[in-house]
């Protein structure tokens, strides 16, 4: 992989990512959050499958498809799933945002499964980063209608991203994408399905807005970044890698102010500063660093 274009792979996963809140307020009134989630994954395995049979990639062993499949539950799945379902149960985006935007701190707790050493520049580099979200979060945070449900699954969301990545780190590192991306997403489809047709109406209203967000779930998402931070965590360290999203909540308002015309305060423009500064002091930080 070229330099160049590996040195684009933060920037370019940041947006996409970020991108994920925006397309929710497109999608969300016209489906269910796991009726949705489950047209995605099913729209990515019409895109992969004819392809992996077509190439045929190295396929994984019998135990790597088990621990490829149990990643995928949790960074699709449970992530998706959580995030999505909390919102609609009257959670604010911004708030969802703000817990999921905890991962790093966590994550660099759990570092040591996968055998990491955080340095103290790495730890004031995290604190920076929340720090960060927080001010760019709380500017617009609203607890309208909120409820212990809708902040369960948002920690469920939290706690599941975190745990797919750093085990998606530990037992499965290196894999095949493409044979990756059909276990992973035909695992988290059939997941889908038991909240799909025992909680869920699934009623669809196929308006423009749905089928734009849908393409761009599964297109821009669900391929292009999901395959994007499986390169990162394949290629860098864990906590390096989920530092990256305290960039989504100051990307995703400066989205929401092109897009839907949303006003940018100081106090999200001085968070956004804050955010970038502790995302280079974790990112700049060697191995040897330990101050």
């Amino acid at each position: 992989m070229p330099t160049s274009f590996r040195r684009l792979i933060p920037v370019i996963f940041v947006l996409l990512w970020s991108s994920g809140f925006v397309i929710a307020r497109y999608g969300m009134p016209h489906a269910e959050p796991m009726t949705f989630q489950l047209l995605r994954f099913l729209g990515v395995l019409v895109i992969m499958v004819p392809i992996v049979l077509l190439i045929r990639p190295v396929w994984p062993s019998r135990k790597q498809v088990f621990h490829i499949g149990v990643a995928g539950l949790l960074l699709q799945a449970g992530y998706l799933g959580g995030v999505w379902a909390a919102v609609r149960h009257g959670m604010s985006a911004g708030l969802a945002a703000l817990i999921v935007g905890l991962q790093p701190i966590i994550t660099a707790w759990l570092a040591s499964l996968v055998a990491e050493k955080i340095t103290s520049r790495q730890w004031i580099g995290l604190i920076l980063g929340i720090a960060g979200v927080a001010l760019v979060v709380t500017a617009k945070l609203s607890l309208t209608n909120l409820t212990w449900f809708s902040l369960g699954l948002a920690f469920f969301a939290l706690i599941s991203i975190t745990t797919g990545t750093i085990y998606q780190k530990k037992y499965c590192p290196s894999f095949d994408l493409r044979a990756g991306s059909v276990i992973q997403f035909g695992a988290s489809a059939i997941a889908c399905l038991p909240f799909v047709f025992l909680i869920e109406t699934r009623d669809i209203d196929w308006q423009p807005a749905l089928i734009g967000a849908l393409l761009w779930a599964i297109f821009a998402l669900s391929i292009g970044a999901i395959s994007l931070l499986f390169v990162l965590i394949r290629e860098g360290a864990a906590t390096q890698v989920t530092s990256l999203l305290y960039l989504t909540p100051p990307t995703t308002a400066l989205m929401a102010w092109s897009l839907f015309g949303e006003p940018i305060t100081l106090t999200t423009i001085a968070g956004t500063l804050l955010t970038v500064w502790g995302v280079w002091w974790v990112m700049s930080a060697k191995p040897s660093d330990s101050s």
